[in-house]
């Protein structure tokens, strides 16, 4: 997938101004993210057990909140 993020600078704006605005599109659209998530190469295998073990901390997670509750 291709991202193309890009921002149109006016003439009397400040550079600082942009480079935040740039900044923040760059974060809202995830670029940064996906990069990080491709940057290696990960084994199906390996995604399937850290997605297994996110579903448990989850449950894991719900069910003590459950408990607290009187």
């Amino acid at each position: 997938m291709i991202y193309l993020a890009h921002i149109i600078v006016d003439d009397n704006e400040m550079l600082k101004k942009a480079i935040k605005r740039f900044k923040r599109m760059v974060e809202k659209e995830g670029i940064i993210r996906e990069y990080k998530k491709r940057e290696y190469y990960e084994k199906p295998s390996t995604i399937l057990n850290r997605k297994k073990k996110a579903i448990q901390r989850k449950l894991l997670k719900k069910s003590r909140k459950g408990k607290s509750d009187y």
